[in-house]
This record gives C-alpha cells, structure tokens and sequence, in this order.
C-alpha cells in the first residue's frame, strides 16, 4: 500500500460516519497491544486554542530535551500534518505502512462481529502506534470532537488534562448549551488526575468543577491578570506573565498570550512532578512556536493573512486582531462557510470592517456555494463580488489589494489551507 492508497481507504471510512463512543477504538487497540498504554500524555480538549496550546506545549517539552509526539487535527495543507515527532512529521512512506497493518486488524475486528471504526479512529490508533515505536516520552494530544467519548479519551490517567476555552460549536453533536457542551470536554478529567482550566463562562466552569469533585481531580485554574503587555507588531508580541519575564510568542492576537499561560502552567506542573523543564526552555519553546492558520501572515505584498475563525469565539479573536494590527488599512476578506456553522453570526461582527467581500466556496460538500453566500453578505457591503473558487477570490483579492490593503481570508480550514498553499 502507498501513501495515496492509504488516504483512499482512510476516507473511505467516512462511509462509517463520526460516530463517539471507545468501544471500536478500544477494540483495534487492544488488537494493536494497546501501544497508548506505554506512553505518557498531556490531552487538550476545548472549543478554541487548543491547537495553539498543543504546540505551544509541545515544544517546550521539545526544547527540554523530550521526545515529544504530538496529535493535532484537522490539517491545513498535509494530511501527515497531523502526526509529528520533535515537530517532524510522519513520513508517506510510513503512513501507509501503518494504514496497511492496521487494516488487517480492522478486517479481524469486522470478521468477529464488531463495529468498522470510524476515518478519525483508524488515524488516532496510527499516531498511538507511531508514538510507541518512536519511543516518545510524551505525547501531546488534541482531542477531535468534545472529549468524553472522543477516540483519544481511550487513554487512562496523563500527567495533565489541559481545558481551553470553550463556547457554542458543533451544537449538533456536543448540545445546545454551554453546560452540555462543557460536560464533553470535562469528560478528559480522570479520577485523581490534574486539570490545567482555561477561565470559563460560568455555567461551563460549573460543570467542569462539578466533574473534577466526582472524580476526586485536582484543578489549576490559570490567572490571566498577571499577563502584561510590552509590545505587538505582525512580527510578534512580547509580554511578562508571572515571574517570566520579556516572553516572545510568534502567534498574534491577545488570545495566545492567553494560550501561553495555559502553556507555562502545564509545564509547571509537570516540573513539580519531577519531569526537568526550566525556565529558559520555556521561554525558547513558546518563541519558537508557529501555528498555521491562526492570524497567520502568509505574504507580505500584498499583505495576506489567514485565519481559521469558524465560530463567534474565533471571530471575536479575528475582530480584536483586525482592530489591533490594521487599523488603518483597507480591508479585503475572502470568505466560505460551513453551512453548520454560525457564518451570519460570525459576519454581524466583522463584515461592517469591510471595503470589498469575496465570497468562494470551500471544498467541501457541506460548504455554503458562493453565490448564495454573497447574496446573504450583500447587507454587510456595497462591494461584495461572488469569487466561485478559492483560486479565482484569491486573484480578484490580489488585483484589488495595494500597499495599504490587507488581505483577510477566514471561515474555513478547508479554505485557508487551499491559500496558504499559494504561498509556502
């Protein structure tokens, strides 16, 4: 099997839906020899930021010497993207082999009468396998959909359990509510386990709360008061948080100030558990840290930035960031949508920012088609142009831009990957 047979047999699965539940992963695994059962983990479940914690996390523990795995989804650009080692990704080659022998095991699963596993199972069991064979020390993991019956919760008690933000998305599958939601993500909270808890609204933080006393877990709430500011440009931003001093982040907008802090407090607590992470390799592996697709500057004439905002949260980020670094420039957005997701919401902060909307439509099948998307638009703006596809919007963006443009493109991962590949 090669690595092109491999992703066609991966996304052949979707065929079996996304369905939770740790019975089909528990299964292949125990098939496997339970790899995840000889790893140490950090899990990171929430709405926003937990990419962006994942890989701040990940290379301090890199930068402190540890041979870190690293679990992340989705991808931007590359499929491999999603399984790294000390930030090396997984090669094709080795995919595919992977693939292969776990599709063996899926043809015994089936043969004795259990359930197919889903397209996200087979790849968390390849990364678990991965990890094992490469011998990690630890592996950061980012949980895919809620938390509580999401295939990477098939692991047992990790060092920490990290909380990002959490807000209103997949409503259809996590809840209707905040506390619904919230009471996914608490359930990567392990009897007597340690929680590191990004500040919550309080009906999320009420819950998560409520499932740490059940489970007799320690919580490290985070305290962003000690965060301050000493300068921001598209190049970075610099800020003190505690006793560090003079922290150096490349990811922009306040929120990963924020996400650094969830970071430092991590790794703190994993120093008072013995593991050896000092303060300089804090502070190298949060300035080395890059993230696709979050306030990414990818061009810089014209200027393009990227961003994965899909939901209000990630918009109220967008609009903070629109506000805080290009306050004086005319602003061109290329956008698509998601039909799941909450686009009008998402537009009633940022389209009134505006000169010029380009609508495209993402590559997707649940993607809203550039015309209707520009006949919804139409209230935001006097100049909304129907781009078709992200290729075309990116051209009509680029003819329109100058030295005093800038290029937002937003809505979609499935849409910015496609622009960031353009450039890098």
């Amino acid at each position: 099997m090669n690595y092109e047979a491999a992703l066609e047999y991966l996304h052949g699965t979707l065929k079996f839906g996304s369905i939770f539940g740790l019975d089909r992963i528990t299964k292949l695994l125990d098939l496997m020899g339970n790899p995840h059962k000889k790893l140490k983990f950090i899990h990171i479940a929430g709405t926003n930021g937990k990419g962006s914690t994942t890989a701040f996390i990940n290379n301090i523990l890199v930068e402190s010497g540890y041979r870190t795995g690293m679990f992340t989804s989705p991808y931007i650009q590359r499929f491999t993207e999603r399984i790294k080692v000390d930030n090396t990704e997984i090669s094709n080659n080795e995919l595919a082999e992977l693939v292969l022998q776990i599709k063996l095991k899926i043809k015994e699963m089936v043969s004795n009468g259990f359930e197919h596993p889903t397209e996200f199972e087979i790849i968390t069991a390849a990364a678990m396998e991965f990890f094992y064979r490469k011998n990690c020390d630890f592996v950061v993991l980012e949980v895919g959909l809620g938390g509580i019956v999401d295939s990477t919760n098939v692991i047992d008690l990790p060092e920490v359990s990290v909380i990002t933000t959490i807000s209103m998305d997949h409503t259809d599958r996590l809840g209707a509510t905040l506390g619904e939601i919230a009471s996914h993500k608490a359930g990567i909270i392990k009897h007597n386990g340690t929680v590191v808890l990004y500040p919550q609204e309080q009906e999320a933080e009420e819950v998560i709360k409520r499932v740490a006393k059940e489970k007799n877990a320690k919580i490290h709430k985070v305290d962003f008061s000690t965060i301050s500011e000493k300068s921001f440009g598209l190049e970075g931003q610099i800020f003190d948080y505690k006793d560090y001093e003079n922290i150096k982040i490349g990811l922009l907008g306040d929120h990963q100030m924020k996400n650094a802090a969830v970071a430092i407090d991590t790794c703190e607590l994993l120093c008072n558990k013995g593991f050896a992470i000092t303060h300089r390799n804090i502070l190298d592996g949060l300035e080395k840290t890059m993230w696709p697709g979050r306030l990414e500057i990818i061009n810089e004439n014209p200027l393009v930035m990227i961003d994965g905002a899909h939901n209000l949260e990630g918009g109220q980020a967008l609009n903070a960031a629109l506000d805080k670094y290009f306050t004086q420039k005319k602003k061109i957005f290329i956008v698509g949508f998601l039909r799941d997701k909450d686009f009008k919401g998402i537009m009633d902060m940022l389209g009134s920012k505006a000169d010029t909307i380009i609508t495209v439509t993402p590559n997707n099948e649940r993607a809203v088609p550039s015309a209707e998307l520009a006949q919804i638009l139409q209230i935001y703006s006097q100049s909304i142009i129907d781009g078709m596809s992200i290729e075309n919007g990116l051209q009509i963006a680029v003819g329109l831009a100058d030295k005093e443009s800038v290029i937002s493109a937003f809505g979609s991962l499935y849409m910015i990957g496609e622009i960031r590949g353009h450039y890098k």
